[in-house]
């Protein structure tokens, strides 16, 4: 029956609940930077518990904005993205936005296209990882609010995992254990993280004063390994930084096929802690990144370049993870 329906919740329900005016309670979804954090956060737990569902298209129209945001990734197949697209997508829900997730398949020249595309349709963007120069980054974004993760790109702002503690402490961990040769399989060569993780790795290996050998550039995929693995047999390293852990997954494979053992004859050492870090075998020693602590600071970077906020650079420290996949070094080995 038409009377058994239940009441549709609005804002003059919620505002009556808060006891604030209906107008305060439309900015505080349209425009919540205007308006005071304790009635905000009351609004809002108000709304949420009589379910109300904000009427993006009104707000469209009353805003000029769309209630969304965009998310490039380079290659949504990286066991890395699907955490952090979840991780923002949790974040962006608390803000009030729907997320349009765009993959650029590993290519630069799909990014500007994709920005492109989007654009119109977003009122902001996060760009993880990108692939793209500086130059052509900053011709294509132009004045749209954007937050960069994993990559420091002047004048936006952007959030990283920094792994320079822990890959220190992952090259001390293995010099412990008796490595001192040391086998480098860096990452892809448009990748910024790829650049910053070898160069912190170079500069334990020259204060430690031991043997690194660099090889590479390699894809950031499970192929890209085992091509990386051949690289480090010939190196006569026995430990090894690979890129990241779906590379190192990959270095795992090439290893057993060339019948070499982890631990017992080589050491590896992957990076992001990925799922799969956790379930190969052996599991993979690797630096944990804090995956869900960058999703919500490029969601609150993102409201703040909306909101026309001075760009700000955050910095997460990534974590060593010890597990399986680093031993001591062979019998027979040379030591330095």
């Amino acid at each position: 029956m038409a009377g058994d329906r239940p009441k549709r919740v609005t804002i003059y329900s919620i505002a009556r609940e808060c006891g604030v005016s209906a107008s305060t309670v439309s900015r505080a979804f349209t425009r919540p930077e205007i308006v005071n954090d304790d009635v905000r956060e009351k609004i809002h737990a108000v709304a949420r518990r009589l379910g109300y569902q904000p009427n993006k298209a009104a707000r469209g129209l009353a805003t000029g904005r769309a209630g969304m945001i965009g998310l490039l990734v380079p290659d949504i197949t990286n066991p890395f993205f699907p955490p952090l697209v979840r991780s923002i997508q949790q974040a962006a829900s608390v803000a009030d936005w729907s997320v349009l997730l765009v993959d650029a398949d590993e290519v630069a020249a799909e990014e500007t296209e994709l920005v492109e595309q989007v654009r119109s349709q977003v009122d902001g963007l996060i760009v993880a990882s990108p692939r793209s120069t500086d130059a052509d980054l900053e011709t294509t974004l132009g004045d749209i609010p954007t937050v960069v993760i994993n990559r420091v790109v002047p004048g936006r702002p952007s959030v990283v995992c920094d792994n320079t503690t822990a890959l220190t402490a992952a090259g001390q961990h293995l010099r412990e254990l008796g490595h001192r040769r040391f086998a480098l399989l860096k990452g892809p060569e448009a990748s910024w993280a790829a650049r910053q993780r070898s160069e912190a790795i170079r500069q334990w290996a020259a204060d430690a004063e031991v043997d690194l050998v660099e090889s590479g550039d390699f894809a950031a995929s499970y192929d890209g390994g085992r091509e990386a693995s051949r690289a480090f047999l010939d190196s006569d390293a026995t430990a090894a930084f690979a890129f990241d852990d779906l590379m190192a997954c990959g270095v795992l494979a090439g290893l057993v096929e060339a019948g070499s053992s982890v631990p017992d004859d080589r050491s590896l050492v992957g990076c992001d802690d990925v799922l799969l870090a956790r379930t190969v075998t052996p599991s993979l020693t690797t630096v944990t990144a804090p995956v869900g602590a960058l999703g919500a600071a490029a969601i609150d970077l993102l409201r703040e370049a909306i909101g026309g906020e001075p760009a700000r650079e955050l910095r997460l420290d990534g974590t060593l993870t010890l597990r399986a996949s680093t031993g001591t070094v062979p019998v027979g080995a040379v030591r330095a």
